[in-house]
């Protein structure tokens, strides 16, 4: 393959650590990136960039790592538009929530399930994101769950198997047999698909016990555990992510002391998820709180179709910096090395010799922009593994 360059940068994105201090960013200006055999092979100051087959002139604008998408549920068939209504408007709601998106799902043929992942996948990376999470969590039974993460593996390697979102409803009375079959026969049908395990530890969902039963099996399969943890209440989630060196633990809404302190000496990262606050009322995660104990921050859109249907990081950038302390830094950070982070990666998140060349240049001189213009579709350009897709 031939060599790229892109030069006339107003400012590079690097995440390099190495120049991380006092800048979290690493940037750098006026600056070019080539990129060959799909990986980042240069950085530095567009003066002095070597000369390549291709050359490709910014005009002036950002380029930045590409958004990694580290909490997703994108394999799911229907929409919950009147349950949205309903919460915006005030008014009650008596459908079933994840329930009624569980039995569309399982009436959904694979082509269907499919074309809606890869609809959403496109969408998202038209805004900039090139790498994703998501899971499974709809299908609640052994052959559905295995299908989703089976249609899941064809688009990417961070696989998750969710099938303890809820307790199955034919399993209603019997949750103590639902966390057998999440840990026996499913995750049989399961783990070969996957990489990650998850468990909603949350009242009504899973409780501590139920979790750590949940997380140990797959760890026993060779699946590595994350958590929906502390959501809607304060609970032991936080703080068994962390017992179980949990690769991330997601929403973190509600915290106490101890369980930013256990964050904090751990090597969880704790994955924010403002979409879910938006489009729920609820109130959002302190990160601030978190960045000043030292913890590691992510932030991703948690798409999915009932309590955060959307899947622009630029958009989650936004809300972070408005509604969650986070400077524009702190943010774009959290979205693109902090992701990475959260799926324990150091190939993508960051522009610097020997990453994968996925970047995304934007139509505005500065990163700064995505939280300043927020809603406006600043994506100009979006390379994945040194390939141009946008």
């Amino acid at each position: 393959m031939s060599a790229t360059v892109i030069t006339n940068i107003a400012t590079l994105v690097t995440n390099d650590p190495s120049l991380r201090d006092p800048d979290p960013l690493g940037l750098l200006r006026d600056a070019a990136v080539v990129i060959e055999d799909g990986r980042v092979v240069w950085t530095g100051a567009s003066g002095q960039a070597p000369a390549t087959d291709d050359r490709v002139d910014a005009g002036g604008r950002a380029v930045l790592p590409g958004f990694v998408d580290s909490h997703s549920h994108l394999v799911f068939a229907g929409d919950r538009t009147e349950e949205f209504n309903a919460r915006m408007s005030g008014r009650p709601y008596g459908a079933g929530g994840i329930r009624t998106t569980v039995a569309a799902t399982r009436a959904a043929d694979d082509a269907e399930l499919e074309a809606t992942l890869t609809r959403h996948l496109a969408e998202a990376l038209r805004q900039g994101t090139t790498t994703f999470e998501t899971k499974s969590g709809y299908g609640l039974t052994v052959g559905d769950e295995a299908r989703a993460l089976r249609l899941a593996a064809r688009h990417t390697d961070e696989v998750t198997y969710l099938g303890a979102h809820i307790v199955a409803p034919e399993y209603a009375d019997d949750p103590a047999g639902y966390v057998s079959l999440v840990t026996g026969a499913m995750l049989d049908a399961c783990a070969p698909h996957a990489r990650w395990i998850d468990v909603f530890c949350e009242k009504g969902a899973f409780d501590g016990d139920q979790a750590r039963a949940i997380l140990t099996a797959g760890k026993a399969k060779g699946l590595h555990p994350r958590i929906h943890a502390n959501q809607l209440s304060h609970g032991p989630g936080v703080r068994l992510a962390v017992e179980l060196d949990a690769a991330s633990a997601d929403h973190c809404t509600h915290l106490t002391d101890a369980d930013v302190d256990a964050l904090a000496s751990g090597a969880t990262v704790a994955t924010l998820l403002p979409g879910a606050e938006f489009s729920t009322r609820a109130p959002w995660p302190d990160a601030r709180r978190l960045l000043d104990a030292g913890v590691t921050v992510a932030l991703s859109t948690d798409c999915n179709p009932g309590s955060s249907f959307t899947s622009s990081v630029p958009f989650c950038v936004a809300l972070a910096v408005r509604d969650m302390g986070m400077t524009p830094d702190e943010a774009v950070w959290s979205a693109t090395a902090g992701g990475a982070a959260a799926l324990r990666r150091t190939d993508i998140g960051r522009l610097v010799p020997g990453t994968y060349a996925d970047l995304v240049l934007l139509d505005a001189p500065s990163h700064v922009h995505l939280a300043y213009r927020p809603g406006v579709p600043l994506v100009a350009g979006v390379w994945r593994r040194g390939v141009r897709v946008v």
